[in-house]
């Protein structure tokens, strides 16, 4: 299943706040990239890729949430249930996966 064209993703109410935590993802990246360019201590490269990996989580969770809340609540109320679950289910393995 996909999105309407047109139609506001079930995420939008958060968009500013998920941009936000993006922008210092990014950052946090640079950040890695500076580290390792500059021969920084392993063990403060290994603490740094975990703070990125947590922040990534966090994103995926949040949109997760919304996804669930908004696509896949409106796909089973319009009995298209049987799609969206074979979607979730596999989105649902690729994100902890």
């Amino acid at each position: 299943m996909s999105r309407i064209p047109g139609e506001e993703s079930s995420y939008a109410p958060q968009r500013d706040d998920l941009l936000l935590r993006l922008r210092k993802i990014e950052g946090q990246v640079k950040g890695l990239h500076r580290m390792i360019e500059e021969d920084k201590y392993c063990v403060d490269i290994l603490i740094q890729i975990a703070a990125v990996r947590a922040a990534l989580k966090k994103v995926g969770s949040m949109i997760f949430e919304a996804h669930v809340r908004g696509c896949v609540r409106t796909a089973i109320v319009n009995q298209a249930d049987k799609e969206i679950i074979s979607e979730l289910i596999d989105v649902l393995n690729r994100f902890i996966g």
